[in-house]
């Protein structure tokens, strides 16, 4: 069996690695700071709405600690604004023709890692994981916490994806194949449009003029660069039968990952990645986006204040979107 090597082991990273390894199998992580030495001291906990998945998952500082072998699976975890560092870091461990896989959102992760690698696959994360303290991750899915759709970038697909797609085929993951994995991605990049707006005025409001006027202007940059996709929403039938919402027992939703990195106080957020793909395309293009071109500077504005989720008033936020 081949081994897996998790680059990043927090929500959706840490979530995937303690399923595999409950599954039987072999499972390297990449961590840092307080997750680093909490899984070097004790378990993995994933609670789900099934019970506790705890499981010892080894865990490395660095891709410089791994002596990487030539069939791993590699699997990017981390957000977009930090792909393009661990790309160098994995080139500079010796990594070269293992297969690089994107679990990230976004569209522009397989570029970067395609500039290195020659085997880069893109993957659709469906999985509503929250990060909530070191060595702990509540997963929202039931029965699945994580469903996947696997590919080869920029199209078609391959033994890799299928023998990753295989592994992920258990009792509490979903893998699918997918010849056209960008087109779910693109699908799943309008959903993630609106993780800006809830981020920054509440989660009632993912749904609502600012958002609609947010997917509007996605989905006519994608009409005008020639660029189609997929639906991976809730009405996705997999999604129906695979991985319903549900509450984990004293555990409230975090939210999306705009969200949770602005509770974290990281510094940083991934919305120049999702909202601001659409902002690159309309201008290449020539698509007005001035909802999505907002909401890019209002996220950036909090994270680099530390204004914490829900900390814009919904007035400020549709002025600066023009509403």
């Amino acid at each position: 069996m081949r081994r897996v090597v998790v680059f990043g082991v927090g929500a959706v990273g840490g979530g995937i690695a303690a399923a595999l390894a409950e599954a039987g199998t072999e499972v390297l992580g990449i961590a840092r700071g307080t997750q680093l030495q909490a899984l070097r001291d004790g378990p993995l906990r994933v609670r789900t709405p099934d019970g506790d998945i705890v499981v010892r998952v080894p865990v490395v500082d660095s891709p410089a600690a791994i002596d990487f072998r030539p069939d791993d699976l590699i699997l990017l975890t981390m957000k977009s604004q930090d792909t393009p560092a661990a790309v160098q870091a994995l080139r500079a461990a010796g990594v070269t023709g293992q297969p690089v896989f994107c679990f990230q959102n976004g569209v522009s992760n397989e570029d970067a890692a395609l500039r290195v690698f020659p085997k880069v696959h893109g993957v659709t994360v469906m999985m509503p994981v929250s990060f909530t303290r070191p060595g702990e991750v509540v997963a929202n899915g039931a029965p699945k916490i994580g469903l996947f759709d696997i590919g080869r970038y920029p199209s078609g697909a391959d033994d890799d994806d299928r023998a990753l797609a295989a592994l992920l085929a258990g009792p509490r993951l979903g893998g699918f194949v997918h010849e056209d994995v960008m087109a779910s991605k693109r699908g799943k990049l309008l959903l993630n449009v609106s993780n800006a707006i809830e981020a920054a005025i509440g989660k009632e409001f993912r749904q609502g003029e600012i958002a609609e006027r947010a997917r509007a202007e996605a989905e006519a940059v994608f009409r005008a660069a020639g660029l189609g996709w997929q639906d991976v929403g809730l009405d996705d039938p997999r999604r129906k039968t695979l991985m319903q919402m549900k509450d984990v027992p004293g555990a409230a939703r975090a939210g999306s990952s705009t969200t949770q990195s602005l509770a974290r106080g990281t510094g940083s957020v991934e919305t120049d990645y999702l909202n601001g793909e659409i902002v690159r395309l309309g201008r290449l293009h020539g698509v007005p986006v001035p909802v999505n071109a907002a909401l890019c500077r209002v996220a950036a504005r909090m994270a680099r204040e530390g204004v914490p989720p829900g900390g814009i008033p919904l007035a400020v936020l549709a002025g600066e979107c023009g509403l």
